[in-house]
This record gives structure tokens, C-alpha cells and sequence, in this order.
């Protein structure tokens, strides 16, 4: 049920999503050289490799590595408000039309990040697909912190459900407001 919902909730989204994303993809190309949409491998469910589509929000050639790993210098000025914004996920509406991402789930990760595969592994979090947002990206944990995130990605699993899910939608966007457009 879970997948029909998201892949329904995707087709209704994709329009006003490509409405935000074309503008955003020429500014991106008029700030800098290189494609506005960024592809990269990332694992998903049961450990697959899959393409995550975003538009690019770092300089061109920084190469496969995660935000917490690269300089604030690194970011352009349109990838600084991209990132506030989160227009730079849009793209991902695509990976759950495909269905190798879900709208929440555990976000994926890169292949090179031995440590939190590990940790994932060892809790089961790779049964089921990852997703757009989730609740340990809502309570401030990112993949700078392996086991916490791993443990919080777990303790979703184990209670997720569709209305779950269907309620942590709105606080998204509630959070992207609070945190990022207009923080206090």
C-alpha cells in the first residue's frame, strides 16, 4: 500500500515540482559550468545500487562525497538556497516513480560509507526502501553520526506505517520553514 501512495502522491507532485525545478536548474547553469542535475549511486533497499537524481547544489567536479564531508565553499550561492529550501530533493520524485525511494524512509547513502553500511546492516535498516526525508533527518541526525543514525533509521522501521508516514509529510515542510526559510 505503501508504495501505491508514494508512487500516486509522486505523479500529483510532479508538475509543481518541475515548475520549481527548471528556473532552478537555469540558475544553476548560468552560476556555474557542468550539468544542473546531479546523479549519483547511492545503496538502497537490500543494499542495491541505484541513480539519486538532485540538482546540483556544489561546485562542478566536487566529486562523490557527502555534504557533511565537503566546505561551506564548495556550495554555490544558488546551491545555499537550493539547500535551505530543499528544492534540491525535488528531482528524487522521479526515484520514487521508478520505486527504488519511497517519500520516508531512511536516507540512502553513499557506497563509500563503509561505516554507516555496516551499522545499517547490522540493524536491518536496508529492508525497505530508503526515502526522500525521514524522521532522523526531521530530529536534526545526519550521516556525520553512523551508529545514531542507524539506530534512529532501525527505531523507524520497526514502527513505520502508512499513517506514520502520511504524518511526518506535513512536519517536512513545517521543519524546512522553521529551520531554513525563516529561522528564528
Amino acid at each position: 500500500m505503501k508504495s501505491v501512495v508514494d508512487r500516486l502522491l509522486a505523479l500529483l507532485l510532479l508538475g509543481p515540482a518541475m515548475f520549481l525545478c527548471i528556473p532552478a536548474m537555469i540558475a544553476i547553469r548560468i552560476e556555474s559550468r557542468g550539468n544542473p542535475l546531479f546523479l549519483q549511486t547511492r545503496v538502497g533497499r537490500n543494499q542495491k545500487p541505484f541513480t539519486l537524481f538532485k540538482l546540483r547544489t556544489m561546485a562542478h567536479g566536487t566529486g562523490d562525497r557527502g555534504s557533511h564531508e565537503v566546505s561551506a565553499a564548495q556550495v554555490t550561492r544558488i546551491g545555499q538556497l537550493l539547500r535551505r529550501t530543499k528544492v534540491d530533493e525535488l528531482p528524487q520524485i522521479i526515484n520514487v516513480l521508478i520505486g527504488n525511494m519511497s517519500f520516508v524512509g531512511p536516507r540512502p547513502c553513499l557506497p563509500n560509507q563503509s561505516e554507516l553500511i555496516a551499522e545499517r546492516d547490522a540493524r536491518n535498516v536496508f529492508s525497505v526502501l530508503p526515502g526522500i526525508t525521514g524522521p532522523a533527518q526531521l530530529s536534526g541526525i545526519d550521516m556525520s553520526t553512523p551508529r545514531e543514525l542507524a539506530i534512529a533509521d532501525a527505531a523507524y522501521i520497526s514502527e513505520r506505517s502508512l499513517r506514520m508516514d502520511l504524518e511526518l509529510c506535513p512536519k517536512v515542510g513545517d521543519a524546512v520553514i522553521r529551520r531554513h526559510v525563516f529561522p528564528a
